[in-house]
């Protein structure tokens, strides 16, 4: 039998896992441009992204849980100081909300991948059910986060388990297949490094309520540490599934949804599925903090700004928008690495004091 703080704990993990593995994750993009176009090297980066995410992770809840955070800011404050917690502060605003763009945007695109529905209309569902799901209470909205996982899981394993045990291009021949041009930088080390900060960055906000949220320190911690190493596993295998289908991987803008029809057409009906369900979740990660920055969660200024912010969402989704943002894209990772190096500090001062600031 698990235990009241291990149940918890495990909540809190699948929720968060079906947050930071992100739309990019899924898609194989990400993966392909930060990892997999390294070559071999690609297993050793992503071991280190592991390592980042899993220690970020772990220490943003329990600072979470440990101040009292009912909203980011608090975290950011306690970690940085006021002033420069006030500019990273406005930093992750505007990337809570431009992300939430770039989301809106991708759901309308994984149901026209997937079903043929015209992008309008499914970027049209996604901001519907978010209007509907971001008015439940916290817990409420970390259960329907945590729904999507086990579809996520049986997904990555199906798609990249099938091609790790038939693969197209066997594991000595990897190197042949590389396309540097579209690794994100020259260096597979800094890429790995890169990539972990965006996803400290991209849920410090999220986690730090969700820290906040839990009934001890521990299961704060022990949630989040469950969550990134299962994402990290994650992370690895499907690593692992693209490699060892390269050529076909870098043929196409979604590669996971053609691994996946590759091996039978109900298989890439469920990955596209899968694939709208992680983006909503990631669009319910960045915008609850966002509105919870602003309003209480519940009151009527709650509301209305939800209805101006998915709105304002929508139309900017068709208009340029997404690309000013995939510009700066890799701003996220650097304040995420920021806040990494910090919550480090903060972890080795934490040692050598008795007062516990984590």
């Amino acid at each position: 039998m698990l235990s009241k703080d291990n149940k918890a704990s495990i909540g809190i993990a699948l929720a968060y896992l079906s947050f930071i593995v992100g739309a990019g994750f899924t898609t194989g993009q990400e993966l392909l441009q930060f990892f997999v176009n390294h070559g071999n090297y690609a297993y050793l980066a992503a071991i280190i992204t592991g390592i980042i995410v899993t220690f970020g992770t772990r220490q943003i809840s329990k600072l979470g849980y440990r101040v009292d955070a009912a909203s980011y800011d608090i975290s950011l404050h306690n970690l940085f100081g006021q002033i420069m917690g006030k500019i990273i502060d406005f930093l992750i605003i505007f990337f809570l909300f431009g992300l939430t763009v770039v989301m809106v945007a991708g759901g309308g695109s994984a149901l026209n991948q997937g079903f043929n529905i015209p992008m309008w209309i499914g970027s049209l569902a996604i901001v519907v059910l978010l209007f509907i799901v971001l008015q439940l209470k916290f817990d409420k909205i970390l259960t329907v986060l945590g729904a999507v996982t086990p579809f996520l899981v049986i997904a990555v394993l199906i798609i990249a388990g099938t091609n790790i045990l038939n693969p197209t291009i066997p594991f000595s021949e990897v190197q042949q297949h590389v396309e540097p041009s579209k690794s994100s930088s020259p260096f597979w080390w800094w890429d790995a490094m890169i990539y972990g900060g965006l996803i400290i960055g991209n849920s410090f906000s999220f986690l730090t309520i969700v820290g906040n949220d839990a009934h001890s320190h521990k299961t704060a911690g022990r949630g989040a540490y469950f969550g990134g190493f299962a994402f990290s596993a994650l992370l690895l295998i499907m690593v692992a599934g693209l490699m060892a289908n390269i050529e076909n991987a870098n043929k196409v803008d979604i590669p996971t949804l053609i691994l996946a029809n590759d091996i039978h057409p109900m298989i890439g009906i469920l990955m596209s599925v899968v694939m709208f369900g992680v983006i909503f979740n990631s669009c319910i990660g960045m915008l609850y903090p966002f509105l919870n920055r602003f309003t209480k969660p519940g009151s009527k200024s709650y509301v209305l700004l939800l209805s101006i912010t998915l709105i304002l969402a929508y139309i900017l989704s068709f208009v340029g928008f997404v690309d000013l943002v995939n510009f700066v894209f890799k701003v996220v990772g650097y304040i995420g690495l920021f806040i990494t190096a910090a919550l480090f500090i903060r972890w080795i001062q934490n040692k050598f004091t008795k007062k516990k600031l984590l």
